[in-house]
């Protein structure tokens, strides 16, 4: 809650999607705001996400004749009031299953490699989420796992690739495992979807058997801990 912030307004806008990011940027204009934080929410920064939104509010801007101050959430996936969140939000959903996971594989959203070649931090982000929160729950690098999902095209994209691995688990006899998408604020299609669905899929007819998909902080208490905490300390920047 920022109630406590009488000056401040909250709003929100898609990417792709109503309500736009320029009829957001506009309306928020139109009432006054001459500061306004931009909170992209992708924990780990790459130009294929992050650096999108980003550029998307800026275009709405350069037709403001008025243009307001812009401050922007920097990419936050070592923050440690995320990786709590993400960890009390793991242990939370791994106490209400009826069996326990050998392996939990972190799956994040895919880039193309040559973006990562070219110096795009997508992956070390990736893996450095993975590590801290190894280190938070305190399991060893076999009991959690990155891969990377949602690939398509013919180039070669960030590896190990997620449904490779699921198959490749269950097929070395690996019987219970959980999918984690840290990478991801909310449930979407790639989520609910690809891993909830697709995944389990995979893993089952490779010879595995029970399998779980860890939902996203979505709006649980702990998501919404790690954008209030993220907004006041951007917004303190302007005190």
């Amino acid at each position: 809650s920022l109630g406590d912030l009488p000056d401040v307004m909250v709003d929100w806008a898609m990417r792709y999607g109503n309500p736009s990011t320029a009829s957001v940027a506009r309306g928020l204009v139109e009432q006054g705001c001459d500061r306004i934080l931009s909170f992209p929410l992708y924990p780990q920064y790459s130009a294929t996400t992050t650096a999108t939104a980003n550029d998307q509010l800026f275009r709405a801007l350069m037709k403001i004749r008025r243009a307001p101050a812009i401050r922007s959430v920097p990419p936050y996936y070592d923050e440690p009031v995320y990786i709590e969140a993400l960890a009390r939000s793991i242990k939370r959903h791994l106490a209400s299953l009826d069996f326990e996971p050998e392996v939990v594989i972190a799956s994040y959203h895919g880039i193309p490699k040559p973006y990562s070649d070219k110096g795009d931090p997508y992956r070390a982000h990736c893996l450095e989420t993975t590590r801290l929160l190894r280190e938070k729950l305190s399991w060893d690098e076999k009991k959690l796992i990155t891969t990377f999902q949602s690939r398509f095209g013919a180039q070669e994209w960030l590896q190990p690739y997620t449904d490779v691995t699921v198959e490749k688990l269950a097929k070395e006899g690996v019987k219970s495992i959980a999918i984690v998408n840290p990478g991801f604020s909310v449930d979407c299609i790639e989520t609910l979807d690809e891993i909830g669905r697709e995944a389990a899929e995979t893993f089952h007819h490779a010879g595995g058997g029970n399998f779980a998909h860890i939902p996203c902080l979505n709006d649980s208490d702990e998501g919404m801990a790690v954008i209030e905490a993220l907004v006041r300390r951007e917004l303190s920047g302007w005190v």
